[in-house]
């Protein structure tokens, strides 16, 4: 009696995990929005709203979900990889060498340790900020207290050839290390800890975006974006609707892919694999 209720928990307990199986998933286009007079380099949310570094009109826009401008920050030069926090943004302008803050109460030149030569992607976490030096192929970064300087031209590792997008996470340093075509990884004091990508024949790694399990990096030549774990491992390659992309970010479990060429946001979810 004792082994028939043995047995049964077991089949019982089997029965459940089988239930709680991890259905695999992968990125599947859900739908194309048409962003009419804009060429999207950047893009980050505040609020719910999406906003977009206009870099061929020296502007900012915020957008609706239907694609329309709801608002404009004029007056810049060459916006690049913008971000946020709470409500303020974070702009590189790529033509006037400075990272400028917008908010409620103005706008703000950050202060910083020394001059930069085209900023191209900026990054805020709590109060920490970083910077990726474009001619200076460099990373600035402020820990809360102090700012430090890492990188120089080359392609060793630790190496930059025009970083092009930086983003930091709770432990480390994320950067798109643009034309050396790869993926390099830090820790908050500038020590080389990882790279990926070099291995996949990307042409210009121009934008990146981390999330809790996956990295996202567009290959922007290629016209295509690559999606990795966090050791390095590619998981999937997107390319439908994709056309010289620059940038992504996740909102509401939805991944936003901007194209540079077409003046797209391509939005993607995750879906069961089709067997």
């Amino acid at each position: 009696m004792r082994q028939s209720i043995c047995i049964l928990i077991v089949l019982v307990l089997a029965s459940a995990c089988k239930d709680k199986e991890i259905v695999p998933k992968e990125w599947v286009l859900s739908k194309t929005i048409q962003l009419d007079g804009v060429n999207p380099i950047g893009l980050t949310q505040v609020n719910g709203d999406i906003w977009l570094s206009d870099g061929d009109h020296n502007r900012l826009v915020k957008i609706d979900n239907e694609g329309q401008i709801t608002e404009t920050i004029d007056s810049l030069d060459r916006p690049m990889h913008i971000d946020a926090i709470e409500e303020t943004l974070f702009i590189p302008q790529y033509g006037k060498d400075v990272v400028e803050t917008v908010d409620k109460k103005g706008r703000f030149v950050m202060q910083l340790i020394d001059s930069l030569d085209a900023p191209a992607g900026v990054s805020v976490f709590n109060k920490e900020r970083a910077i990726a030096d474009f001619y200076n192929n460099r990373i600035l970064y402020f820990d809360g207290a102090s700012w430090i300087s890492f990188g120089k031209e080359g392609k060793a590792q630790g190496e930059f050839y025009y970083p092009t997008d930086v983003q930091i996470t709770s432990d480390k340093i994320w950067v798109a290390d643009a034309y050396n075509n790869r993926v390099q990884v830090f820790d908050k004091k500038g020590g080389f800890i990882q790279m990926m990508g070099q291995d996949e024949k990307m042409n210009a790694a121009t934008g990146i975006f981390v999330a809790e399990q996956e990295v996202f990096v567009t290959d922007f030549e290629n016209d295509r974006v690559l999606v990795f774990d966090k050791d390095g491992k590619l998981l999937q390659v997107l390319k439908n609707e994709i056309e010289k992309p620059t940038d992504m970010m996740l909102k509401d479990k939805m991944l936003y892919v901007v194209n540079y060429r077409n003046g797209k946001l391509n939005v993607f979810e995750k879906q069961p694999i089709k067997k």
